[in-house]
């Protein structure tokens, strides 16, 4: 559990005394999380039938252990342990079904025995937490605190960055490493598999593990004298003097005996005799802040992390099926694998399953393994049911090598009001959180979905981050589309949130009138009102309208009210599609388009390159949102479009304004109509005139074409375009060609790759070529004299199956169409 407990570090000896009075002392080492350890301590406890239990873990936490027998409680979850008065410093012990601490908690509730925590109380470790960051910095905070379970919770070992599966020889921080080394093997995971793990059930005197790895773990600990002088070592003793007092203490009380479960490395220092006094000198005047303690949901895939709040356990998914699967464990591993390739539609057999187990036996012995392990059985997984290869085997290991497995908690268990709202909310709109990542979409018109919608906005503006939305594939505004993935550290978030507020409703309208106060610009307040009206927040509009009002009031600069602009008219859409009332928003973004149109052609003159590419967005920005904004979106504001549209001839007229934003503006007044082509192709052919410097002509093209704004395909339909781009490319001076050369590029590399090779076809052919291809009697290249009815008419039967109608009543247009 802590740095001192590697992964795997295991060992202490059975029943015996220490010399000191009291009832029989077991002590039993464990390495945490492994499946082995707690089919062994569930032995040895059957064999002790101890007076009581005692786990290493916060004291705190003895409350809390009746829980641990409720039948909605489901591991993998967690102790979480965070300060009253900042629960973002927090503390999780995880405790998986195959955890030796779980085992041992279960088995003491089964038998009417009492449990207890015996490691250092967490209100010392927080403490200890705050002063780190205070005195070293969040950089030092997270090298100390992976040195120390509580802080990171009760993990196998692995701490500090370790990577899974590296045989570190740092005895403290992996002796598991230094004792596979000493056997003679390079891997201490397949070490611990074959001494530990496929030990089956009865074999032997059943604390033979526990005296063997104890006698190991001493050994070990003897080459660490004198080496612990540093601050993390010194918390390790101190620690282990406190679980030493706890064990006195219950030996006084127990006469039946007692059964300490413990990560083996602190097995030799609770085993020896130490002077009670010294022992209290230790823990006394630890500092010490007052927390609060619950059990919280886990997955596997969390304690599959080896940093963070991770466990580091490469494999829980196979370390379950370990512990579930005493019989024949390889060949019922083998069976679930086909049965989900089988899902995923891969042909698997039973003779394929066969096969598999056979191969995974063969390299055991191979190898000289006494059970196939986990490699042995990937392999066969592999080269049998995979036909080598490595794409469905990673769908194996994300599946069931670790698994989404997510842990529950019963409503009982100690939580803030906010989590209580959250839960009760969670399951009367069947949101249930899970583990595994998925995809929900909703449609707001239904009264569920737009629950649902509501819920999650709003969690995200208490800074809870259960769902991210995504792009939708409808381009409704009634569309939403969420990505959800419930992380175990979210129920921290959700205790810190508890501040403001003890519904879900409540909180985030405080957070977001905070917010809005704290806010640093315009932008921000305008996208924390368009984040209130997602989460229905009409509380909390009000005062963020407000604020909004009057900064919108006193900013000046052109760009910030350009950037605020759109979040406002986003917010209109989704209040209508809401029904929520929005005519104070409607007022402040017809007022705030007001002062673009006035600002925008003077921030528009004397810019660089990088100022006129960022004026360039702006531009396209507001325009979309003035075309989404209507023609008068509040009483007294006239049309905006039209005044919209003089801006965009002011700007296209201008030599002040840089030529990326004078060719955007022609190609928006093109796109809307208000430009006729012939006069887009007049302004066009005078700015690539030979007047102009060639630079400045390359900006008006990537402004006229580029950016995302869909200029190939207007160069493949209209070819007068191309050709004058064409003709004023090949007349470039050769030593201006260079400074060309890079925007030209920017600005044709956005194209599709089927849009840039036509756009070459048409160069290539050469301008009389050019011309005769959609040349149909007209003079004028790229148009025809009139519309060709009859290719028209072609289409409609297939249009009218597409829309769901009845085709064209004469069969004989479906064979036309058709061939």
């Amino acid at each position: 559990m802590a740095g001192t407990d590697r992964a795997g570090s295991g060992g202490s000896g059975g029943p015996g005394g220490t010399g000191e009075p009291g009832g029989r002392l077991s002590l039993l080492g464990v390495r945490h999380h492994g499946p082995g350890s707690a089919r062994a301590v569930r032995a040895a406890l059957e064999a002790a039938r101890p007076g009581v239990v005692l786990v290493e873990g916060p004291p705190e936490a003895d409350a809390l252990i009746p829980l641990a027998a409720d039948e909605d409680m489901r591991p993998p979850v967690a102790l979480l342990a965070h300060a009253v008065d900042e629960p973002g410093r927090s503390a999780f012990w995880p405790l998986a079904e195959f955890s030796p601490e779980w085992v041992a908690v279960r088995w003491a509730l089964e038998h009417g025995v009492p449990a207890r925590f015996i490691d250092l109380p967490a209100a010392h470790t927080l403490a200890w937490r705050a002063a780190d960051e205070e005195t070293t910095g969040q950089a030092e905070e997270e090298r100390t605190g992976q040195a120390d379970e509580e802080v990171t919770g009760p993990g196998d070992g692995r701490e500090g960055g370790d990577v899974p599966g590296a045989a570190s020889l740092d005895v403290r921080g992996d002796p598991l490493a230094v004792l596979a080394s000493a056997a003679g093997h390079d891997d201490p995971e397949r070490w611990w598999e074959d001494v530990i793990e496929h030990r089956g059930p009865g074999e032997g005197d059943v604390f033979a593990p526990f005296t063997a790895l104890e006698e190991a773990m001493t050994a070990l600990r003897e080459t660490e004298e004198g080496g612990e002088g540093d601050a993390v070592h010194d918390r390790g003793l101190v620690r282990e003097a406190y679980m030493r007092l706890q064990v006195r203490a219950a030996r006084r009380e127990f006469a039946e005996g007692v059964a300490v479960v413990c990560g083996a490395w602190h097995v030799p220092a609770l085993r020896r005799r130490a002077a009670v006094a010294a022992d209290r000198a230790l823990v006394k005047g630890l500092p010490r802040t007052k927390v609060d303690m619950t059990w919280v949901p886990w997955t596997h895939r969390r304690l599959a992390r080896a940093g963070g709040y991770g466990a580091g356990i490469e494999s829980p998914g196979w370390y379950g099926h370990l512990f579930a699967a005493v019989d024949r464990p390889v060949e019922r591993w083998l069976t679930r694998v086909a049965g989900l390739l089988r899902e995923e539609g891969r042909t698997v057999s039973p003779a394929h399953v066969i096969e598999a187990a056979r191969l995974a036996g063969t390299l055991a012995a191979i190898r000289g393994r006494p059970l196939p392990g986990l490699s042995e059985t990937t392999d066969a997984v592999r080269a049998v049911l995979c036909d080598g290869s490595d794409v469905p085997l990673a769908l194996v290991h994300d599946r069931l090598v670790v698994g989404d497995v997510l842990g529950e908690v019963p409503a009982g268990a100690p939580a803030v009001p906010l989590q209580r709202d959250l839960t009760r909310t969670q399951r009367r709109l069947r949101l249930k959180p899970e583990a595994a990542e998925r995809e929900l979409e909703l449609d707001l018109r239904k009264e569920s979905d737009t629950g649902r919608s509501r819920l999650l906005h709003r969690l995200r503006l208490l800074g809870v981050g259960w769902g991210e939305p995504t792009a939708s594939r409808s381009t409704g505004t009634f569309r939403e589309t969420w990505r959800l993935r419930w992380e175990p550290e979210l129920s921290v978030r959700v205790a810190e949130a508890g501040v403001w507020g003890t519904t879900v409703l409540a909180a985030a309208t405080a957070r977001a009138e905070a917010d809005a106060v704290t806010a640093r610009g315009l932008a921000e307040v305008t996208a924390l009102a368009e984040r209130c009206l997602l989460a229905e927040l009409p509380d909390a509009l009000t005062p963020v309208m407000r604020i909004l009002a009057d900064r919108a009031a006193l900013d000046t600069d052109v760009g910030h009210l350009a950037e605020a602009l759109p979040a406002l008219v986003r917010s209109l859409r989704y209040g209508d599609v809401r029904g929520t009332d929005t005519g104070a928003l409607a007022e402040v973004a017809a007022g705030l388009a007001e002062r673009v149109f006035v600002g925008l052609p003077a921030a528009c003159a004397a810019l660089d390159a990088d100022a006129a590419e960022e004026m360039r967005r702006h531009v396209d920005s507001v325009h979309t949102a003035v075309g989404l904004l209507g023609d008068a979106p509040a009483p007294g504001h006239g049309d905006l479009r039209s005044r919209w549209r003089t801006v965009l001839r002011t700007l296209s007229a201008r030599d002040a304004v840089p030529g990326v934003v004078r060719g955007r503006a022609v190609r928006l007044l093109l796109d809307d109509g208000e430009l006729a082509p012939d006069e887009a192709a007049r302004i066009m052919g005078l700015v690539l005139s030979p007047g102009t410097a060639p630079t400045d002509a390359a900006a008006w093209i990537e402004g006229f074409v580029g950016g995302g704004s869909g200029g190939g395909m207007l160069l493949l339909h209209d070819e007068r375009l191309l050709a004058l781009i064409d003709a004023w490319l090949t007349g470039v001076p050769a030593d201006a060609f260079t400074d060309v050369l890079p925007l030209l590029r920017r600005t044709f590399s956005a194209y599709e790759p089927g849009v840039r090779r036509g756009v070459g076809e048409l160069v290539r052919r050469g301008p009389e070529a050019r011309g005769s291809v959609t040349t149909a009697g007209s003079g004028i290249p790229g148009f025809a004299a009139g519309l060709d009815t009859a290719r028209a008419d072609a289409v409609l039967p297939v249009i009218r199956l597409l829309l769901g109608g009845d085709p064209a009543p004469d069969d004989d247009d479906l064979v036309g169409v058709g061939t």
